[in-house]
């Protein structure tokens, strides 16, 4: 037992869940076809029923420690990444940068929800399973339509729900105003010492270490989490797909395809289109020298394990000044994830199709304004997005029974997803970093 142990322990994270998910997928579908050779397909045989049963929780636990774990990553994360701007140094430059980021993850979040409504996983495909998964959530769907607001309605209840008590939004995970507050707070401090003597700039500094002590106490919870999400994913796949089957085949291979066409668009097109307008420089030639931290991003799935490579790259490849590239690449590890704005919205569809929930224009609109802001507090770490989804798919209105669901869905392909995202959000922190250094006159050609 204790050899298995540290042979599991060993073992590459990436490599576990991926073995966990074909082992789940074809277990499942060992007992769907046990189901469906004896009582029919649409219904379950009570003893693989009674299996899935014993199985289900050891699935169930991994997405309830996600949960957990999602509001501190953000609050963490949004505090201790807007706290680090050098307002009184980098006050011109600092809003440049952030202004691309936010560009860049408009951009992105664009690109999702146009291929997402195009390519529309888990639409028309007629199977039982969909009715099944869906059952019981017409009301819930209803309510979602119903209460939809329109024009100025809509913006406003936006607005509102933007701003809350703290305390209260932490405890109901009301992330939108978790976002915004940690945002405001950490600017606050970052005020504060920059506007204070020696003195009171030392007492917010100790409560900036302490905040970003407690950051890097969560993210060492996440590294738990995740070391145990290979035994989440195996039970959570073996539920799903001895529950529906074949259906599932579909929408994994339509929101891979759809999350990785829309990162190439956004390194291929989007990105190249951005660095010429703004720099009046050949893209694909200044693209080129990014391939280092673009190739390490894709193999770590960590932007901030790729930072050390992207600092180096930044200086010596694009020539960009060491002051602007060691404030603005760190930053963007933090809060620039335009690979996620990508993903996120192709589960939403995914779930809008599977649970009967119209999207309408207001809807989406709000789907893209969220995503933009959840993404800004992904952390950084592997699977960052996976946390994400709640706050997405909450948003459309969701039950928490439906947002587990689709988030079991999500953790079987997550891993493939995310080395790509991740290499796109390397890519996307040094665009912008270099956008606004050639702007700025802070390369050295």
């Amino acid at each position: 037992m204790n050899a298995f142990f540290k042979w599991y322990v060993k073992t590459s994270l990436l490599l576990r869940i991926l073995v966990c998910f074909i082992a789940g997928a074809l277990i499942g579908g060992v007992l769907w076809g046990i189901s469906s050779a004896t009582v029919g397909e649409g219904a379950i045989n009570p003893g693989v029923q009674t299996a899935i049963n014993y199985i289900a929780p050891f699935g169930t636990v991994f997405v309830a420690m996600l949960k957990m774990i999602v509001i501190p990553v953000i609050f963490f994360s949004l505090v201790t990444g807007a706290a680090s701007l050098p307002i009184s140094r980098f006050g011109k430059i600092g809003v440049k940068v952030l202004a691309w980021y936010f560009l860049t993850s408009l951009a992105a979040a664009i690109v999702g929800v146009i291929l997402a409504l195009a390519i529309n996983p888990g639409a028309g495909t007629g199977l039982s399973g969909w009715e099944s998964m869906a059952a019981g959530v017409a009301s819930t769907a209803e309510g979602v339509v119903g209460g939809a607001k329109s024009g100025g309605a809509a913006f406003s209840a936006l607005l509102m729900s933007m701003f809350e008590n703290p305390f209260a939004a932490l405890a109901d995970g009301h992330f939108l105003a978790i976002i915004v507050f940690a945002v405001f707070f950490g600017l606050a401090i970052r005020v504060m010492i920059e506007a204070g003597d020696e003195k009171q700039g030392a007492r917010f500094e100790s409560l900036l270490d302490i905040i970003d002590t407690g950051k890097d106490v969560i993210f060492k919870l996440v590294s738990w989490v995740l070391e145990y999400s290979p035994i989440g994913v195996l039970a959570l796949t073996i539920k799903n797909f001895g529950e529906f089957g074949p259906i599932l085949i579909g929408p994994y291979v339509t929101v891979t395809a759809g999350v990785v066409g829309g990162i190439l668009i956004m390194v291929l097109v989007v990105y190249p289109v951005f660095l010429g307008l703004s720099t009046k420089k050949n893209p694909i030639k200044v693209m080129r020298r990014m391939q280092e931290a673009t190739l390490t991003a894709f193999i770590t799935r960590s932007s901030a394990a790729t930072l050390p490579v992207s600092l180096s790259v930044a200086e010596k490849d694009l020539r960009i000044k060491n002051e602007l590239a060691s404030f603005s690449l760190p930053l963007g590890a933090t809060i620039n994830m335009d690979g996620v704005c990508v993903h996120l919205p192709m589960f939403a569809v995914l779930a809008a199709n599977m649970f009967g929930i119209d999207l309408s224009f207001n809807s989406l609109l709000l789907m893209v304004i969220t995503t933009v802001l959840a993404s800004v507090g992904a952390g950084g770490v592997p699977g960052g997005s996976l946390m994400l989804l709640f706050i997405i798919l909450e948003q459309i209105g969701l039950s928490p029974d439906q947002v587990a669901t689709v988030v079991a869905l999500a953790l079987g392909i997550n891993p493939i997803l995310d080395m790509f995202e991740t290499a796109n959000n390397v890519t996307g922190d040094l665009v912008c970093t270099y956008a606004v250094a050639s702007r700025e006159s802070m390369v050295e050609e």
